[in-house]
């Protein structure tokens, strides 16, 4: 969550004519769209073809190996978006930031679609929803909520040490965990739209989707949580 400062651009958006933050916003989004067909995309491809099964038996069985591997993989495509100057590069990460993010959802899918049915269904729609509303709020107050960076980063080491931890001493991350998250993820998406408005550079709209796609998609994993835990 603290790369966005680190990361500025040399033009920041809220310095551009109306006309450029315009554009920059509407290819954001037009990305951050892109981002989440993909994702789907790759959901439909590995269920359809029944990779999904043999994917998700070893991910549960991974358990800390497969989600150190995911912080790792996911931090450096961040890095890559943020810093890299040619936009192939940006793009390679972006989508391999979203590819990483499917795989991550196949064990968690495969459960809700055998043991939770209209669980994933029910949780698509209230994300869609919340995200919207969020991202409405952003926009219409123009509120600057990178006040949020501080939280975040330290709740974020709060949450990785909890989930390491209930992996290592095997106590269970129940109902209100998930809601915690869920509040998490939407401040994250307030933090990342206020940024997209106020303080990306002209050039780093690849980023900025990133950044919401990953945010988007967390708070997808928790209320698909919240679902399944009520069936």
């Amino acid at each position: 969550m603290s790369h966005y400062d680190e990361y500025a651009g040399s033009v920041p958006l809220r310095g551009m004519a109306v006309q450029s933050r315009a554009t920059f916003i509407t290819k954001t989004y037009l990305h951050l769209a892109g981002a989440i067909a993909l994702f789907v995309g790759i959901e439909v491809a590995l269920f359809k073809s029944g990779l999904a099964e043999r994917i998700a038996a070893p991910m549960l069985n991974g358990g800390m190996l497969v989600l150190l591997a995911f912080v790792f993989i996911s931090w450096t495509a961040r890095s890559v978006a943020h810093r890299a100057e040619s936009k192939a590069v940006q793009y390679l990460a972006l989508a391999g930031y979203t590819a990483l993010w499917a795989i991550m959802f196949v064990p968690m899918l495969y459960m809700a679609e055998r043991f939770a049915p209209g669980a994933i269904q029910s949780a698509a729609a209230v994300t869609l929803v919340g995200f919207g509303v969020l991202t409405a709020i952003a926009f219409i107050t123009r509120k600057d909520f990178s006040f949020l960076g501080s939280f975040l980063m330290w709740a974020s080491f709060g949450v990785l040490a909890l989930i390491v931890g209930g992996y290592v001493f095997g106590f269970q991350l129940g109902l209100y965990f998930s809601v915690g998250m869920v509040i998490f993820a939407g401040a994250a998406i307030l933090y990342d739209t206020s940024k997209v408005i106020h303080h990306y550079s002209e050039d780093k709209y690849v980023a900025a989707a990133l950044e919401l796609f990953g945010s988007f998609a967390l708070l997808l994993w928790y209320v698909l949580r919240i679902f399944m835990s009520r069936r």
